[in-house]
């Protein structure tokens, strides 16, 4: 196996896993329905564990997302560009824009997490759920998702610009 397809792996397991945080979302969002329309009974770590879902399926899913180019684009100028130019484009946007982004997410999220475990930060609302701590890191190890993916496709776009060159 090589490691471009090594480094997308990673994101294609993280992201079908988070795919059922999807499908774990809407159960929950059903049963916090059914018991407060139903039952009167509201369930504030059922509320709260939506919100976790919610977020962990957003943060895992950007590497994922990538791989698939399912991102959003603006398709206006690069439909109607050859290969080797939005070779290039993808090139040059994975290093000199979401790189960057990536590695200042993790610089300035990491301090956030550590302070959130050090404290192990539980919900503000008195029965919420008490993992508030685990919630945040998953910003850092998200960026550092995509960035390993980004890494992978800007590989990916320099072997397609070379194989373009040598043939």
């Amino acid at each position: 196996m090589r490691p471009i397809q090594r480094i997308q792996l990673v994101a294609e397991r993280t992201g079908r896993w988070a795919c059922w945080l999807a499908l774990a979302m809407a159960i929950t969002t059903l049963i916090v329905v059914l018991l407060r329309y139903g039952f009167r009974v509201g369930s504030i770590p059922l509320q709260e564990s939506v919100l976790y879902m919610h977020a962990a399926l957003v943060l895992l899913g950007l590497s994922f997302t990538m791989k698939h180019d399912s991102h959003v684009r603006v398709d206006i100028v690069y439909s109607r560009l050859d290969q080797r130019q939005r070779s290039w484009i993808n090139l040059i946007g994975h290093a000199v824009f979401l790189l960057p982004v990536c590695f200042a997410v993790i610089w300035f999220s990491l301090p956030y997490a550590s302070n959130s475990w050090r404290v192990l930060e539980q919900s503000v609302e008195v029965s919420g759920l008490p993992a508030v701590f685990l919630l945040k890191s998953l910003i850092p190890l998200s960026a550092s998702l995509l960035a390993i993916q980004a890494f992978a496709e800007a590989l990916k776009h320099a072997a397609n610009l070379r194989r373009r060159s040598d043939a």
